[in-house]
């Protein structure tokens, strides 16, 4: 499943050198993943029920092509890699400007947090198909979890 977003970016998403800011662009991929998980019947408040929340160990940027004030955007959600019980993740968002263009990639990797022990933690069973239909990069991959002892 290809999942999009469009945005119209606002003032504050822009720097003194009229193009968005660094941080922006992560901004939006991170709300980008929570509508996803929104669209797949797991909004804010089944995690809020389950007592887990999303965190992210690394995110990467890569930047291609300007965003200039007031363009719109449209940032996608693809699965780059998933480990076997579902507790870690990888995700890869593409920015596009206006006009279609490339205009950053960023890459972040992931795992489900149980929000009272801050102890990593396997989805629950009613998370298990958030990640089914999602469409996977090339370099897609499973991640491997040492077993804990």
């Amino acid at each position: 499943m290809t999942y999009n977003v469009n945005f119209a970016t606002k003032w504050s998403d822009f720097d003194p050198n009229r193009h968005m800011r660094h941080t922006a662009y992560n901004e939006y991929a991170a709300e980008v993943r929570i509508r996803y998980f929104s669209a797949q019947n797991f909004s804010i408040e089944e995690f809020t029920k389950h007592n887990i929340g999303p965190i992210l160990f690394e995110e990467y940027t890569s930047f291609r092509k300007e965003i200039h004030l007031g363009e719109n955007i449209t940032v996608n959600m693809k699965l780059s890699g998933l480990s076997k019980n579902n507790e870690r993740w990888k995700i890869t968002h593409e920015v596009f400007n206006e006009a279609g263009q490339l205009s950053a990639i960023i890459k972040v990797y992931g795992a489900w947090i149980d929000l009272q022990k801050r102890k990593l933690t396997v989805p629950p069973a009613e998370a298990n198909h958030l990640f089914l239909n999602t469409d996977k990069t090339e370099d897609f991959e499973e991640i491997m979890v040492k077993s804990k002892s």
